[in-house]
């Protein structure tokens, strides 16, 4: 896992539109990464209906969202659709993204172990550094907390 005070590790992935998004094209403007299990799934839903919920506060602050999540671009474009996310969803269909930022993990469910996305959060700052990372994210007001370390950092 990245901790806060380093260097944002650089990326490019597709988003739900099919074009490519570079992280650094964002350098100057705080970032909200969050990295999430999957599309229109209870948990991952809330989450993102808060972040939509909360936009307009994003956008006073001058901050991007971005949300990660090893579905495709496809999926990706429905879930935005279906719910009306004002932000943009990357697919990171192969988890290179995930595993840089040490969010891909075994996890456990009904006795089943497997791999995916720990719901992580990292608020990255105007210089592309980590500010703070957000982890064991509840995603019923986790919205609320980014916004709050969002002031805190200008």
């Amino acid at each position: 896992m990245l901790k806060e005070n380093s260097k944002a590790p650089d990326f490019t992935l597709k988003k739900q539109d099919g074009q490519s998004v570079t992280l650094s094209q964002f350098e100057g403007t705080p970032v909200v990464l969050y990295f999430y299990p999957k599309d229109d799934t209870p948990g991952c839903t809330k989450e993102a209906c808060s972040f939509r919920d909360g936009y307009s506060e994003y956008e006073k602050l001058g901050a991007k969202i971005i949300g990660v999540s090893p579905d495709s671009v496809e999926s990706h474009e429905k879930f935005q659709s279906k719910y009306s996310l004002p932000f943009t969803l990357l697919a990171d269909t192969d988890h290179k993204v995930s595993e840089a930022y040490g969010v891909w993990a075994k996890k456990k469910n009904f006795g089943r172990e497997y791999f995916g996305i720990k719901r992580t959060t990292f608020l990255i700052d105007r210089d592309g550094m980590i500010a703070k990372v957000f982890e064991g994210v509840k995603p019923a007001n986790h919205s609320d907390e980014v916004l709050t370390a969002l002031k805190e950092i200008g």
